[in-house]
Order: C-alpha cells, then structure tokens, then sequence
C-alpha cells in the first residue's frame, strides 16, 4: 500500500527551552535533517555521535547515542532506538558538545553503502554512517507538488555486523503484460517486519517496513521516478508488486489514470531495522516473455512466498 506525502512527519523542531534529548520515534536509521549540506560526523569514545550540518540557512549540531543494530520482531517488545538530542547536547548537558568533542572515530572500514554521505569505524569494530536519500517523493511518477515530498533525508545508523537483506525477483503477470516484482527483507536470516499498519500501509509500530520502488525510463518519464511503496508482509517480510495503470491516490493532483509504470530498470530502497543502514536492491527489467525463465521464476516464487498468505505466485 502506498505511503501518503501528507502523512510524511517534520522531526527537526529546535525549542531550546524545552529537554532536547529524546529516543527516536519510530526506531530506524534515524532521521536528522532534511536538505543539509557540509555534513560532519564525530563519535567519541563514550559512543556518542555529533552530527553537524547546515540547513536553512543555519549551522546545527545534533547529538545521538544508545543503540546499534535491531532486535527481531518481537509482540510487545520495542525495536531498538538512538536517543537523539537535537540541539547538540543542551538537552541531556545543558550545554553544547561541539567544541571540547573530541572524535575518536576512524577511517570507515564497513561495507559499500547505497546514498552514501560519510561514515566511520570506532575500534571496537562497530560503525556509523549518514545517508541521504528522497524517501517522501510522490508515488506512480508524479513530480513533487509540496516540498517535503522532493527533500533529501538525512539518516544516521549505526551497528556491527551483517547488513539487513533486501532480496528481489522480477518476472511477468497478467497475460505476460506487465512486470512484476517479488522479494523479502531479512536480517541475520530472519524475516524483517511489523505487526500493525495504517490503512494507507503506514507502519504503525518500530518493527514494520515499507519498501520504496523507482523505475527507471518509464511511461513517466526520462530518469528515475518513484513507482510507489508497499509493506513488508507481518510474519514474513515477503512483498510482491505488479507494475499496473493505476489512479491518483486521495490528496494527489486529478491527473487521471496513471499508466504502467514499467522500466527499463527497477531500484528499491528500504529503512534499515533497528539503527541499520538503508538497503537497496537495483536490478533490470525482466524483458521480452521466456516461458522456460518464467516456469523456473514462478518456482522462486513458491520458495520465496512459502507461507505467506498475501502473494500467489503468477
């Protein structure tokens, strides 16, 4: 289901009255700005990360510590969080970090990562790392119409380890008219999901996750553009999503019916559980129809979905 624009959230509210230090509302790769430049990360040895950058027209520090990688879904546990303090250390010091912080994170050691910024290695092993990355475009190609919708999220994430998993297949559905494009989102093998959502496919608690699809050269248009959003399965994280003409979704401009948005190329990007870092997964369109290819997707597809009661396979 798609993610309404509407329903996106502004996080960066700087009261410097108020206590500052506060845990991540929806456990993720934390958001810390959205449109920043001349970003900079330091960690000290405590495991404390100041993060400074400027957007609007202002220069900001934020502080962010207590928590690395993710716990399995789990009913009534929370996933882990970063407790972020927004006005770079007032908040839990009364006062600001930046100029005695003393950085005692290294050159980074850690795996490639997609929407890469900057990021270190602590000598413990463990890391951290900024992306950035337009997760609130609008959905079935439109251009943005609000300006959140085309910001650029600026996300911190740290942890030790194996990378969350986004695995995804594509083959053909529906009279071999349209693409289609099934996978499952896993950490340390298991699957990666939530156990509520809204109607609009929100998730609704630390443990869910919504897959961002773009398609590349399409009916929409030259370049990429978002093809739409859609949930890991609860129990699961298996999703499956067919590339079909659809209408405008509640709040979007009276456009009319959007055509299939298939591509020349498909890329997805999810929120990494926990404080993980964003995956992604880019891979080519399936083609022209081969039935011996299609016959062999179609079994990937009964070993992917296994029990999952939500994708058949096609």
């Amino acid at each position: 289901m798609p993610i309404q624009p509407s329903m996106r959230r502004a996080v960066l509210t700087i009261l410097l009255l108020a206590p500052l230090a506060v845990p991540a509302g929806a456990p993720a790769s934390q958001l810390i700005a959205r449109d920043a430049k001349d970003v900079t990360l330091r960690v000290n040895a405590r495991g404390q990360a100041l993060v400074g950058y400027r957007a609007k027209g202002k220069q900001w520090t934020v502080l962010a510590w207590g928590a690395i990688n993710a716990r399995h879904p789990a009913p009534g546990q929370d996933q882990v969080a970063l407790r972020v303090d927004y006005a770079g250390g007032w908040g839990t010091y009364r006062k600001t970090l930046s100029a005695g912080f003393v950085n005692a994170c290294g050159k980074y050691t850690g795996p490639q990562l997609p929407w890469f910024v900057t990021a270190c290695t602590m000598r413990d092993g463990s890391h951290w790392a900024i992306q950035s990355w337009q997760r609130g475009l609008p959905n079935l190609g439109l251009d943005p119409w609000k300006p959140l919708q085309s910001s650029w999220e600026l996300r911190l994430s740290h942890w030790s380890g194996d990378l969350p998993k986004l695995e995804i297949w594509t083959n053909w559905a529906y009279s071999r008219r349209f693409d289609h494009l099934f996978g499952r989102l896993t950490y340390l093998g298991q699957p990666a999901y939530g156990f509520a959502a809204s109607t609009e496919g929100v998730p609704a608690d630390g443990f869910g996750r919504n897959i961002y699809l773009d398609t590349l050269d399409s009916a929409y248009g030259p370049g990429w553009k978002r093809e739409n959003s859609f949930l890991a399965h609860r129990g699961t994280g298996v999703f499956c999503y067919g590339l079909y003409p659809h209408d405008p979704y509640p709040g979007y401009p009276a456009v009319g019916k959007r055509p299939a948005g298939k591509g020349t190329r498909y890329r997805a990007t999810v929120i990494g559980p926990g404080v993980l870092p964003d995956v992604t997964w880019e891979g080519a369109a399936p083609g022209a129809y081969d039935e011996a290819l299609d016959r062999q997707l179609v079994e990937q597809q009964r070993a992917v979905y296994a029990n999952d009661p939500l994708c058949k396979p096609l």
